[in-house]
């Protein structure tokens, strides 16, 4: 399937729209009932476009495309359909605010039960999650840049006050959430001989050398980031083990706050930082959930608006610190070695020794995300797309399913996690993740924008339209979320979902991957060194020959010659404009006045032989 993020964005808006406004109200909720990150979700579906794709813009009313009111008509009409996001937002805000005004980042019915028996507590499902804080980063920045837009063009006093309740709120929001990541970041110490450092060894150790030898070498590749936990010294429990080089570690995110994680000194009105329950140690899931909440905070869009305030600018930079280290570790650990990488070794062994191709996929994103960040050689990139591309078969994204194929799994129930600490106010939980071909198609495409290597871009939008072409099969065909997701039995037979409800955790994570290609689609075509030689070459002879036309041409030429000539010349001047960023544009004009010239020599020899 072709990725054509534009329309078909449009497409699952016209969904949203018809799902979300029913009997002339907003309609909340859908398979795991209403809470802070399903909400989120839902809303982030129409605003995070609306943020980042320029040409689907909601807050300027007058200039709001055709196309997108057609496709929003059932939310109203350009003027009505950013005073209902208004007021739907303000709606979210209240309900995840506690009576304190603290807001509030329950993961609701997003955790289970991992006792089929058992049934989580109500303090349990109120417990913040890594989940609800990085969406309400994205939503919140969304809504701030929204509103800092739209009121430019507001007149009426009632309608600028409610802007300016709205904005208060979501700041703090943003500050709550921001506060909550600091305090989920985790290091997890431990010994070379324990159970994790020799499974550690043993992920990293893809030339059968001595352990000792491998220890020495990853203990010396990862004393830069050691070194600079020292710095972060914002939300983060510094362990003393830490200090020891002969300790080996972990970094990243974990579910939750982390417990005994301390209270963050800050000057926003956050409100009350509850105590942390969640294991010290950090989830990869969670992590790359983290990592791309945290991005947005340091985005251009971010910055230019001018979306946070000096204080937050002090959290969004200790999250930065805490972004570039995880980002450093886990590519230091991906990447190890002279030869074969861990991150080839498919599927990726988790320090607990837990194994799967998902955590495989959630590695190969980190390490996209590092190659972006450092402008990577294309050699390293090169080596992730046969990751991905094997990801894709093994996660039967492109391959028939065969019955009772394990790779169902992945897909549906999907991945379960284990939520450690959360037993603490009841029955052990966990936490369920199904998206595989969603993430396999993110991040395909991110890889796709980094690549500067036509080959290699080329195979990964394979795997990515590839992965659309399977996620697109799975939306629902009727019913009152027909267009949404998610229906697997669509691609898996005999596996059954409640078709009334939408999935907004696979919808707005399908949405983000459309947004992610329009960047993609909208930067500069590649440049192509061969291309720019044989565009240089063909210039040089048209500019050769327009000269001899010039010179051979008769002042007494009728204003259409003329005109002709000056055509050419500014087919060839803007040929050479074009010709270092986009020289197969700059070659097809040069050909046209290759043509052009060459028609006039010919009448002109021809004139020669009628004389």
């Amino acid at each position: 399937m072709r990725l054509q993020p534009r329309q078909q964005i449009l497409d699952v808006w016209r969904s949203v729209a018809q799902y979300s406004r029913r009997g002339g109200t907003w309609n909340w909720g859908g398979r795991q009932q209403r809470n802070s990150i399903s909400d989120a979700e839902q809303l982030l579906c129409l605003m995070y476009p609306a943020a980042v794709v320029s040409n689907l813009r909601l807050d300027e009313p007058d200039s709001t495309a055709t196309d997108v009111l057609e496709s929003l008509r059932k939310l109203g009409d350009g003027v009505e359909v950013p005073k209902l996001l208004i007021d739907v937002i303000s709606e979210y805000m209240t309900t995840y605010t506690a009576e304190d005004g603290t807001p509030t980042f329950g993961g609701g019915r997003y955790f289970l039960s991992a006792d089929p028996e058992g049934e989580l507590t109500d303090k349990q499902l109120s417990l913040g999650v890594v989940d609800s804080f990085a969406t309400a980063i994205t939503l919140s920045l969304a809504t701030l840049g929204f509103l800092k837009v739209f009121s430019r063009s507001v007149r009426r006093q009632a309608m600028k006050d409610k802007i300016e309740t709205l904005e208060a709120a979501t700041s703090k929001r943003l500050s709550a959430a921001m506060v909550g990541l600091l305090r989920c970041f985790s290091v997890y110490v431990f010994e070379p001989d324990s159970s994790p450092g020799r499974a550690l060894c043993g992920t990293l150790n893809q030339q059968g050398e001595p352990a000792r030898l491998v220890l020495e070498r990853i203990q010396e590749r990862l004393e830069g980031v050691r070194a600079s936990f020292r710095e972060a010294k914002l939300g983060l429990s510094q362990d003393d083990a830490l200090d020891n080089p002969n300790m080996l570690f972990e970094c990243g995110f974990s579910w939750g706050i982390v417990r005994d994680a301390p209270v963050i000194d800050t000057t926003e009105p956050v409100g009350d930082q509850p105590d942390g329950v969640a294991l010290g140690a950090p989830y990869l899931y969670f992590t790359v959930v983290a990592l791309d909440g945290i991005s947005d905070l340091f985005s251009d869009r971010t910055r230019v608006l001018g979306l946070l305030n000096e204080e937050q600018q002090r959290l969004a930079q200790a999250l930065q610190l805490r972004w570039d280290l995880t980002l450093e570790y886990w590519s230091a650990v991906a990447r190890f070695g002279g030869g074969k990488w861990p991150l080839e070794d498919i599927p990726w062994r988790t320090t607990d020794e837990e194994e799967s191709d998902y955590f495989s996929l959630l590695v190969t994103a980190v390490v996209l995300l590092d190659l972006l960040r450092r402008r990577a050689t294309d050699d390293d990139l090169t080596r992730t797309v046969k990751v991905l591309e094997e990801l894709a078969i093994r996660g039967r994204v492109n391959r028939r399913v065969i019955k009772g194929d394990a790779a169902i799994g992945l897909h549906a129930p999907g991945v379960s996690l284990k939520l450690s600490g959360a037993e603490k106010f009841g029955p052990e939980a966990k936490w369920v993740v199904s998206d595989f071909a969603v993430l396999l198609l993110k991040r395909a495409v991110r890889a796709a924008g980094l690549s500067r290597n036509r080959g290699a871009r080329d195979r990964l939008l394979d795997v990515a339209e590839e992965a659309l072409g399977h996620v697109w099969k799975r939306r629902l065909t009727d019913g009152p979320a027909q267009g949404l997701w998610d229906d697997p039995g669509q691609v898996f037979p005999g596996v059954v979902v409640d078709k009334q409800l939408p999935s907004w955790y696979l919808t707005e994570r399908v949405i983000e991957c459309l947004v992610l290609a329009a960047s993609t689609v909208s930067e500069s075509p590649i440049r192509s060194p061969r291309l720019v030689e044989i565009a240089t070459d063909l210039l040089g002879e048209a500019d050769q020959l327009f000269s001899q036309e010039q010179l051979a041409a008769s002042q007494h030429e009728n204003s259409a010659m003329q005109a002709a000539m000056q055509r050419i010349q500014g087919k060839l001047a803007r040929a050479r404009q074009l010709l270092q960023e986009r020289p197969g544009t700059a070659a097809a004009l040069i050909y046209e006045a290759l043509g052009d010239l060459d028609q006039r020599a010919v009448a002109r020899q021809d004139a020669i032989r009628s004389v």
